[in-house]
């Protein structure tokens, strides 16, 4: 999907453990065929290029489920079908003889109005836009589902002390050291610095930032979107979420950052058992 990703293993049998990480590589890869933008085949690259997609394969119709239904717990904040503005921003920062404001309004409207993850069908036997020209990243939720999809898979396997950094994070069981696997939370305005240390057992992290991929070198234009607007929203530098699944973690980073602080902090209220570590423009960090 497009980032960098580690799977570290505790277990008596070293022989055992390769090739149990080799058969994991293969069903990453699998899953990479289905939901990556950055292959130009995988099953949402068609729909994309289509409009539908007959037959999908069973985890694309989960995902988008699951996607659909974070777009309805986060009031919209969460939606799937912001790709259209992601193409917009990197059409017109790609120029140049780009306009360092961004697009014009008129081309901004245009995407958003194709942006609505209500208009996005899924069902058994297909999956379509319900209207023309819309198309769907699952950047946002595909890291998360996709390190759960493994984690499962090790465990089932007998694993019991697992890290998995897939993009997005999940401790399983704790460190062989007996304490929980210890991650740190990158501090947006140092790109090498830690800005705090949270602690994981059987527990997922994910964060979002817009400094993760800027359009222009003032970063206020980035990959992040807010629904409503066609903006990239700028409430926070960065948000970490912990919640008992990466996918849930995934999502919700996502939502939370598009959500101004007040909205942000009841869209949590209704996740169970999940927090959320956010850092403001000016530096601070606070749990919502």
């Amino acid at each position: 999907m497009g980032a960098d990703a580690a799977i570290t293993l505790a277990h008596p049998d070293a022989a055992w453990a390769r090739a149990c990480l080799d058969s994991v590589q293969a069903e990453i890869s699998r899953l990479e065929d289905i939901f990556s933008l950055f292959r130009e085949d995988s099953c949402l690259s068609r729909l994309n290029r289509e409009g539908r997609l007959a037959a999908p394969p069973p985890e694309m119709i989960r995902l988008m489920v699951k996607a659909k239904t974070f777009g309805d717990a986060t009031g919209g904040a969460f939606d799937v079908t912001v790709q259209p503005l992601w193409s917009l921003y990197r059409n017109h920062f790609g120029r140049g003889d780009r306009d360092p404001a961004g697009p014009g309004q008129a081309d901004a409207d245009s995407a958003r109005h194709l942006v609505d993850y209500r208009k996005l069908h899924v069902g058994p036997e297909l999956i379509s836009f319900r209207t023309p020209g819309m198309a769907a990243t699952l950047n946002g939720i595909a890291q998360g589902f996709i390190t759960d999809h493994i984690a499962a898979l090790l465990k089932a396997k007998g694993f019991e002390t697992v890290l998995l950094n897939l993009g997005e994070t999940m401790g399983l069981g704790g460190h062989p050291g007996g304490r929980p696997w210890r991650m740190g939370i990158l501090d947006p305005h140092r790109a090498t610095a830690i800005h705090r240390k949270v602690e994981l057992r059987d527990r997922a992290m994910a964060t979002s930032g817009g400094y993760g991929t800027p359009f222009g070198p003032t970063g206020r234009h980035h990959h992040l979107f807010d629904p409503r607007t066609g903006a990239s929203p700028n409430h926070f530098a960065s948000v970490t979420v912990l919640a008992p699944d990466a996918t849930t973690a995934d999502a919700l980073s996502t939502a939370i950052a598009v959500l101004p602080e007040d909205r942000a902090g009841k869209c949590l209220e209704t996740m169970e058992n999940c927090q959320a570590y956010v850092i403001r423009e000016d530096g601070a960090g606070a749990f919502l």
